[in-house]
């Protein structure tokens, strides 16, 4: 995950006391688990001096952990995404799980070409996926939904998201291949205006028509000018292609707060408009609203 860079020395040179408030720097999900790469490699080595059978055996079970580190760390991240939207889908295959399931398939290859037997090396694989299970936990089995919303109407927002988010991540890892700091940070304070956006839509769903275009068409036409600009400017330097580029992604920026203010200040109005329609109709009944003292 790129850092990003940013306050008075900075390669832009801009201070960071903006109008924006900074992005909170945030550890890669599933980072601590690159820990379970080590003993798929460690079983290889130990294995290259022994039997042929054993040498099979031991490669497959190398394989198999390797896949399960992959999976974990996969799992990490859906979970993490998941856990920070309050609208969301559960992730559609329970990788966590299944990372458990093949650490101790896994590990009992690994165990078998010891002299463990076979009994040994099934349970070596029982214990190696309970502790799995145990210290990193199942995934998420349930939608998060919101109270009050219609599930039709959630169930639309968590698509809208999940596809904005996509063309977000594209975006940044397309920009990220050019090792260009100052672009990566760019495109990632694009990320933070789109991403309150996509929090707005979350809180309250019925924003979604008003937001469902820029969510949409005009985030899948940043990620192709994203892709286009970069494989442009990753062949040939061209300066205006990165002003055209830095251009639209002011522009984006800036319609996407629009937008975004004007969604918060519709709620604004709505609630406005709530609130006196429930205080003539509690003075209709003979309610007094004053407050005491007054």
């Amino acid at each position: 995950m790129a850092k990003r860079f940013g306050g008075k020395y900075s390669p832009d040179g801009q201070a960071s006391g903006s109008s924006a408030s900074a992005a909170p720097v945030v550890v890669a999900p599933g980072a601590h688990s690159n820990l379970l790469f080590v003993p798929a490699v460690i079983l290889v080595f130990t294995s290259l001096n022994e039997a042929p059978q054993t040498l099979v055996i031991g490669l497959i079970g190398a394989a198999v952990l390797t896949l399960a580190a992959w999976l974990l760390r996969e799992g990490l991240k859906a979970e993490a995404a998941y856990n920070a939207r309050k609208v969301a889908r559960r992730p559609a295959m329970p990788r966590k799980m299944i990372a458990s399931a093949l650490t101790g398939i896994g590990a009992a290859l690994a165990a078998y070409t010891g002299d463990t037997g076979l009994i040994g090396s099934l349970l070596y694989g029982v214990a190696a996926a309970g502790l799995h299970l145990a210290a990193f936990g199942i995934d998420p089995l349930a939608d998060k939904r919101m109270e009050g919303i219609d599930t039709h109407q959630q169930d639309r927002v968590a698509r809208v998201v999940d596809e904005a988010q996509n063309y977000l991540d594209v975006m940044q890892s397309q920009i990220e291949g050019l090792n260009d700091r100052r672009l990566t940070a760019r495109v990632a304070d694009f990320r933070d205006v789109a991403a309150k956006m996509i929090r707005t839509v979350e809180e309250d769903p019925r924003d979604l028509t008003g937001a469902r275009k820029f969510l949409g068409v005009y985030l899948m036409g940043a990620r192709d000018a994203t892709i286009k600009f970069v494989d442009l400017y990753g062949r040939k330097q061209d300066a205006d292609a990165r002003a055209n580029y830095e251009a639209l992604l002011d522009d984006l920026e800036q319609n996407f707060a629009a937008r975004t203010d004007k969604m918060l200040l519709d709620d604004r109005i709505d609630m406005d408009i709530e609130i006196n329609v429930l205080r003539d109709r509690l003075q209709r009944e003979g309610v007094s609203l004053n407050s005491k003292g007054s």
